[in-house]
């Protein structure tokens, strides 16, 4: 297997790994002068950058360039200057290690479990066991133990992201409508474009000056792709997006999942060409249309669903309960239910986090995706009436009981959820720039490159 078949389907950000804490191979005592021969190893593994108490050093730097190099080379991507691509990496590295500080202060942690059943389900997506597997990472020059963590990293990082951007994304009742009608009074069929961007970024609160500078950055790259330069080269030394490192591919996306200013940017575009550049909040972008496809399917969803009328405990993780903590509390009232010594009405509104509480734990009548993938995925195995083992969300842990199903005709209903969704999506990568870019804003980032 091609090392692109393999991490085109891994969960890994722009095929960019993140960054594993070296801190302890950092520390040169300033009491003694060090050797000849120890000053070469305190040179190679340097402090390159501090990220808020953390640092990031010249070793993990290079090796991550090292790293970044094979797989711009396995994927056909002509690599950049190396200055440029160890810029554009560390910008990379700061963010990373900033969303993981965030995601350690609020108490969000991938334990093992979660993380080997993300690693077993890998390992099914490439149709290989799990050995097979971790020896085709290994072959590709990478350690699985190191893998295993850089892996934990990414889940880590989605996780505080749903939890900081996708949960607080509002959708009014105007918005479904207006999708609805628009989607309606479209001539054109179910379509996939397979798109690339190029993002020059705005930090937040510009000045004039500094908005014109960046418009000057973007409008260099228009030239230079204008005179025959290379989207994906380009990309990899330019782009402030999250696919940078991966030639600013983007990928396939259903049409109406895109944000509309990307829709009218490339609607007179032919495949293989790029548009002139369009400002958002988030700075100026460079669109390019490489692939188009029927999407199959019809607007009319299907006539009818499965409703699952479901109710939960929930208990929170959080920097006073850890997660082994939450299990062990939900275990301890599974008990109580399953000896029949308290309801499970009685025990929601007792100890459950969620705003269901007050009414026993009770989510109503539950959609296929109207929640969160792992809770959707244990309450359809669930009989009537049983109850669930700890389930692990983004949320925090979980007691779930289904109570009743039932599968009727909403097609009116499942056509609002999916109107829903896809205003949802439109807004969820705005959303992300926007908060990255705060993140990144209040970060506390100081530069040791020049440091001899």
């Amino acid at each position: 297997m091609k090392q692109r078949t393999l991490f085109s389907a891994l969960a890994v950000s722009a095929g960019l790994l993140t960054a594993s804490t070296v801190l302890a191979q950092t520390k040169v005592s300033t009491t003694v002068a060090a050797p000849a021969s120890a000053a070469k190893s305190q040179l190679v593994n340097s402090i390159v950058v501090v990220v808020n108490d953390e640092v990031i050093t010249r070793q993990e730097l290079n090796e991550r360039i090292n790293l970044i190099e094979r797989r711009l080379k396995a994927q056909g991507t002509a690599l950049p200057e190396r200055a440029d691509l160890q810029k554009q990496l560390l910008e990379r590295m700061i963010l990373d290690r900033a969303q993981l500080q965030l995601a350690k202060e609020n108490g969000l942690r991938v334990d093992d479990v979660i993380l080997d059943r993300a690693m077993q389900r890998m390992a099914e997506q490439n149709k290989m066991s799990l050995q097979d597997f971790r020896n085709q990472i290994e072959r590709e020059g990478t350690s699985y133990a190191s893998f295993r963590e850089e892996i934990r990293d990414d889940i880590t990082m989605q996780r505080i992201r749903e939890r900081e951007v996708d949960s607080k994304i509002q959708i009014s009742e105007s918005e479904v409508d207006n999708f609805i009608a628009a989607d309606a009074n479209s001539k054109l069929g179910k379509q996939e474009l397979n798109l690339a961007q190029i993002l020059v970024r705005i930090p937040e609160n510009a000045t004039a000056e500094q908005i014109a500078l960046r418009r000057a950055r973007a409008e260099e790259v228009l030239q230079k792709l204008r005179s025959g330069g290379d989207f994906a080269k380009l990309a990899v030394t330019y782009s402030d997006s999250s696919e940078a490192l991966k030639g600013g591919e983007i990928g396939w996306r259903e049409q109406d999942r895109l944000p509309q200013l990307f829709l009218d940017a490339i609607s007179k575009l032919k495949v293989g060409e790029n548009s002139d550049i369009i400002r958002s909040s988030n700075g100026f972008h460079i669109i390019k249309l490489s692939g188009k496809r029927d999407a199959g399917g019809t607007k009319a969803g299907p006539a009818s669903v499965q409703q699952t009328h479901v109710r939960h405990i929930l208990i929170k993780v959080s920097q006073i309960v850890t997660e082994s903590e939450a299990r062990q509390k939900l275990l301890d009232l599974k008990q109580k239910l399953d000896s029949k010594s308290a309801t499970f009405e009685e025990l929601a509104k007792t100890y459950s986090a969620d705003g269901s509480a007050s009414k026993g734990g009770d989510l109503g009548w539950i959609y296929p995706g109207d929640t969160v993938p792992e809770f959707e995925q244990a309450m359809n195995k669930l009989a009537i009436n049983e109850v669930s083992e700890p389930v692990q969300s983004t949320f925090g842990f979980h007691l779930i009981q289904v109570t009743e199903r039932k599968t009727e005709d909403v097609s009116k209903d499942r056509q609002r959820m999916a109107a829903r969704q896809a205003v949802r999506e439109r807004k969820s990568e705005e959303a992300l720039q926007d908060w990255l870019r705060e993140l990144r804003d209040r970060t506390f980032v100081e530069f040791r490159l020049e440091e001899k």
